[in-house]
């Protein structure tokens, strides 16, 4: 896959469809790659006639590693987080949008439909607050505001995000952890086929696997705290996504990311979690085309 400099860093990316054709940029979460946004998604939204670029953030995939010293403390950053105490990073959402406004600049793109999920949603919030002329919509799926009083997940799911793999070097371990992982956070009305769960975790991990990111990444999430005032700037036309199921952050997290965008709409689908099962996908490109297409030209 090609890459491209932006920000100082070197950004893997990958874009399917007409080069010609309006761009759907999409940024994926927490530790997660381009190839986490499924194939069929991507094609769909190619087929209702977008450009689709999906790409690894800062410190995940093939994108340039931030070399730092020490590992953090994430249970004491997230205690400091929770009662409103500033964290430390080594960098912020900040920079992550500015990587993307560096990615899209790369790629000759004067303005872009953007569409994250999770961590990506808060980095595509930040990006149209900052940046309103280069975002034509934004899509928010799965994500929040940083309001801590609405953003808290269940016990389990914090207990799986924060756990570790029996063994990080060993492939095989990590992708056990993460199937344990995806079984908890996971859609209870679409679970998933544990075969081809696996299969795609596989997939990612033999393609790269950084704990050391994950951590810097969570951490530029904890650094960033409540942008509910920052939400109340942005002006591109805004779609919010949410699975009522969610158990890493509740539904409440995706109501209170609606209410504080000027005139956002929000789409709640029922049993879905903090996941992409596949029965979803159709219905997610379906209204996530419909939401670009309505954007002034």
């Amino acid at each position: 896959m090609p890459s491209v400099a932006a920000n100082g860093l070197r950004i893997e990316y990958e874009s399917l469809g007409d080069p010609q054709a309006p761009a759907i940029v999409l940024l994926m979460g927490l530790g997660m790659q381009l190839v986490d946004w499924p194939d069929a998604f991507c094609e769909d939204l190619v087929a209702q006639g977008f450009r689709v670029v999906r790409f690894d953030n800062r410190d995940s995939g093939l994108s340039t590693e931030v070399a730092t010293h020490g590992r953090p403390n994430l249970l004491l950053a997230f205690a400091a987080a929770w009662v409103g105490l500033p964290v430390r990073a080594p960098y912020t959402l900040d920079d992550m949008a500015a990587d993307t406004l560096g990615l899209i600049d790369g790629l000759g793109i004067a303005k872009a439909h953007i569409v994250g999920i999770s961590m990506g949603g808060m980095i595509a919030q930040v990006l149209a607050a900052r940046h309103p002329e280069r975002v034509l919509t934004l899509t928010s799926i799965m994500s929040s505001s940083g309001n801590r009083q609405v953003s808290l997940g269940t016990r389990p799911a914090l207990e799986a995000l924060f756990a570790k793999p029996s063994d990080p070097n060993d492939p095989q371990a990590v992708v056990d952890h993460l199937v344990k992982v995806f079984g908890v956070i996971g859609s209870p009305a679409f679970p998933s086929d544990t075969a081809e769960l696996r299969q795609r975790l596989a997939r990612s991990v033999h393609r790269a696997y950084h704990p050391a990111g994950i951590a810097r990444q969570l951490l530029a999430i904890m650094a960033a705290g409540d942008r509910r005032r920052q939400l109340r700037t942005i002006v591109a036309p805004t779609l919010v996504i949410h699975g009522a199921a969610d158990p890493l952050l509740p539904v409440a997290a995706g109501r209170d990311t609606a209410r504080n965008i000027p005139g956002a709409e929000l789409l709640v689908i029922d049993g879905m979690g903090h996941d992409l099962p596949l029965e979803v996908l159709p219905r997610l490109a379906e209204a996530i085309g419909a939401h670009c297409r309505k954007a002034p030209k």
